[in-house]
This record gives structure tokens, sequence and C-alpha cells, in this order.
């Protein structure tokens, strides 16, 4: 099996990306835009992570075998936080 070898100049640009990313998170969080702050904020995040994931993680790279029980993997761990994070929403006591 080949190894992939990336270019300095691929992860350069990659941090810059997320450099850049980051600086639109600190401007988009002193925007009020009411309730889509949590949306711009999440897909922002979720653009770094794919970033990191895709490039510094070498998954872009990977076998194609080997992605996708790691997908699956991580929307399950994903789902269950989200359910286990709404059961207790749900079963606060609000005073």
């Amino acid at each position: 099996m080949s190894e992939h070898i990336s270019s300095p100049r691929l992860y350069v640009g990659i941090w810059l990306s997320l450099m850049v990313l980051t600086v639109v998170t600190v401007v988009a969080a002193q925007i009020d835009l009411g309730a889509f702050n949590t949306i711009v904020a999440l897909t922002i995040a979720s653009l770094k992570a794919v970033l990191v994931v895709l490039f510094f993680m070498h998954v872009k790279y990977a076998h194609e075998r080997m992605i996708k029980p790691v997908i699956a993997a991580a929307l399950f761990f994903l789902f269950l936080l989200l359910a286990l994070s709404m059961a207790d929403f749900a079963t606060r006591l609000w005073i």
C-alpha cells in the first residue's frame, strides 16, 4: 500500500483557511443574528472540523472501506450526544 505525502504548501493553506474561519467566527459572534447565531457558529465550526479531519487526520487519502465505518461511528455518537442532551433538557424543572 502506498502512502500519500502532502506538500507543506497544502498544510499552510489549510492552516490559513482555519485562521480565516476563526476570524470569521469572532466577527460573527459580534453581530446579533437573532436565532441564527447558533446556526452560523455551528456551520463555521463544522467547516473547520471537516478541514481538520480531511487533511490533518489524512481521512481524505484513507482507504474507502475504512472511511464508511468511521463516519457511521461518528454519526452514531453525535446522535447519542444529541439524544442524551435533549433527554436532559426535556426533564429539567423550569423554575
